[in-house]
């Protein structure tokens, strides 16, 4: 069984939306075993404190049911798989390295918490502490410990977490984001140390199958410099024709506000090709919502992260600046695109 990035996004739920509960907290926060697929996104800008950022990062596990039964007598059988996607962009040599990983459950090694967020994938980990999260992880020749703290309560996505993916009563998946993260860092590059500051985003979502009629999606989530966090997403048909679009936006102060699909658009103005995959991705956006007229640029094209091994899928996932109309910087976070090097596996 194959897995993709954000295969989150194509979820759909069998019950109707008022039959699900709320999100508890801090149980939402772990795993949830019942459900087919889940997964933890976390992404970020870092520099030296005061300067402006030169390192982008990408840190997801994903969590789905194996192909033995959940009554298995063997504390090994694959009851549960655990995925991993690693990668750093270093925007200064316009260099991204990434990895991946894919084991089944093994306890004390390969293992997610249901109370609490607590994913072990060896040594890589996410974990949450005090009001944030603790990580830890590494590549090809990095490797990184965060520390990510926030005061503000979860940015439930949709209606109170519920994130509508198409226009069927049933199409939804659970999805809360934990944005604007203050973030300490340690990272060891070709043996170099380095002590950085930044902002992180948080992703946590969960859901039991998936819509059949999406070629692909396009995401975004950014922290904005005046404190505001925006997130924009569409899916796409195969014909390219958009399919279902939404998002959010948190705002200091002010109640969050998640936004309907005739309320986002998303129109590509620039395109990279990939001399790997040979897929056309659109690395430069036009963007409007009730946040306003934006312009959203990769901080460079060579983005693209090659999956293949553990879930199927090349993708382009990259750190990207936000403008506003007059061309202002007014944020930084990763933008996410899938279905342009070929159709995503269980679509």
């Amino acid at each position: 069984m194959k897995i993709t990035r954000r295969l989150l996004l194509l979820a759909a739920l069998p019950l109707p939306l008022q039959a699900r509960a709320a999100m508890a907290f801090p149980r939402d926060f772990g795993a949830h075993g019942q459900q087919a697929i889940e997964w933890w996104y976390v992404t970020g800008l870092l520099g030296e404190p005061g300067q402006p950022p030169q390192f982008g990062y990408q840190l997801t596990f994903f969590r789905l049911t194996g192909p033995a039964p959940a009554d298995h007598a063997s504390p090994l059988a694959a009851r549960q798989l655990l995925l991993g996607h690693v990668a750093l962009s270093d925007l200064a040599t316009r260099q991204q390295r990434h990895t991946q990983r894919l084991l089944r459950q093994l306890p004390g090694a390969v293992q997610v918490r249901a109370d609490d967020c607590d994913v072990q994938l060896r040594d890589w980990t996410l974990r949450r502490d005090g009001d944030g999260y603790r990580a830890a992880f590494n590549g090809p020749g990095f490797s990184m410990a965060l520390q990510l703290a926030t005061p503000e309560p979860p940015l439930l996505q949709g209606e109170a977490g519920i994130s509508r993916k198409g226009s069927a009563p049933d199409q939804f998946s659970h999805y809360y984001s934990r944005p604007q993260l203050a973030t300490q860092a340690r990272l060891t590059l070709d043996g170099r140390n380095r002590e950085l500051t930044g902002r992180a985003w948080l992703d946590h979502e969960w859901s039991d199958s998936y819509l059949g009629d999406c070629a692909g999606w396009d995401w975004l989530g950014i922290n904005l410099l005046d404190g505001r966090a925006l997130m924009l997403f569409q899916l796409r048909r195969p014909d390219g024709r958009r399919d279902w679009a939404g998002g959010g936006l948190r705002t200091p102060g002010q109640a969050d506000r998640s936004f309907a699909p005739d309320e986002v658009g998303m129109t590509p103005t620039r395109h990279w090709s990939s001399p790997a995959t040979g897929a056309r991705w659109p690395v430069e956006w036009q963007l409007t919502s009730p946040a306003g007229a934006m312009r959203l640029v990769a901080a460079f094209d060579a983005q693209e992260v090659d999956a293949r091994r553990s879930s199927g899928l090349a993708y382009w996932e990259g750190a990207a600046r936000l403008l506003d109309a007059g061309g202002r910087e007014i944020g930084w976070g990763y933008l996410e695109l899938t279905g342009y090097a070929g159709r995503p596996p269980l679509v």
